[in-house]
């Protein structure tokens, strides 16, 4: 019916411009020429953003974030792809708790995990030294993003592909490398890239687990806006949003052309 579809579309315009509103707002306020954070902005200028890459204290904390983000987002795949593929393979009765196992990061609260960590690593004598821990609160809340996504690959993967390449005389690196992996190559990518933008945006874990002297660009974010209103602020938050959005549209352009000649 026309008017169910006008109706339609007309929702979902709606849901969309609610979802898009922040980003606008954001990226409004740092093209903001006046001296305060507002919005709409007071004329337009790219002051805001000369200030932020010339700011060094920014430059490190992006910095730090992409190499916790890059080293966690690596183990995670590097863990959670042999977790996926137990789980469906070879879990038995033990399927339900070997999920709930690596979901529990994701089903408890972030802060609660936090605490849980700091408590472990002062309590083996380890702390927050050298940025092990938090590497480590990273790597815990992006297993389960990975390992959903290689979960469901998996599911709908045929192993008599498999036994076909073992019948032929391959070893089980060679199916792995040949045969398994390139069929499930899609969640490993979608997993990492979600991985990669949840460790680079996660605040509490960072807040509780950082080596003193270093932060994550949303700690620095944090503690700027505690003393600073100005639109340099949102042109990090600007910035942080252009990253994310390369990230996503880099691995579709370029990895996703590619999954079907792996």
């Amino acid at each position: 019916m026309p008017g169910v579809r006008a109706l339609l579309i007309a929702y979902c315009a709606f849901v969309c411009a609610f979802l898009m509103a922040p980003i606008v707002v954001v990226i409004g306020a740092s093209l903001n020429a006046g001296n305060f954070l507002t919005f709409p902005p007071q004329g337009l200028s790219l002051r805001w953003y000369v200030a932020f890459l010339n700011n060094d204290v920014f430059m490190r904390a992006i910095k730090t974030s992409l190499i916790v983000a890059t080293i966690a987002t690596t183990i995670a795949v590097l863990i959670a792809t042999p977790a996926a593929i137990f789980y469906v393979r070879h879990a038995g009765r033990w399927r339900e708790g070997v999920r709930l196992l690596v979901l529990l990061p994701l089903l408890l609260p972030e802060v609660l995990t936090a605490i849980a960590l700091l408590f472990f690593f002062y309590r083996t004598g380890l702390g927050t030294k050298h940025m092990i821990a938090l590497v480590v609160g990273h790597v815990l809340i992006c297993l389960p993003f990975v390992f959903l996504n290689v979960a469901a690959s998996l599911s709908g993967f045929n192993p008599d592909w498999e036994r076909a390449a073992r019948s032929l005389g391959a070893g089980p690196w060679t199916v792995f490398r040949r045969i398994t992996l390139p069929l499930i190559k899609p969640g490993v990518i979608n997993g990492a890239l979600f991985a990669f933008i949840i460790s680079f945006d996660t605040f509490a874990i960072s807040f509780l687990l950082k080596d003193i002297g270093s932060a994550t660009l949303p700690l620095q974010l944090f503690d700027y806006l505690r003393f600073n209103f100005t639109p340099e602020a949102a042109a990090v938050s600007s910035l942080s949003i252009l990253m994310t959005l390369i990230v996503v549209v880099a691995t579709e352009r370029l990895v996703g052309l590619k999954i079907q000649r792996f």
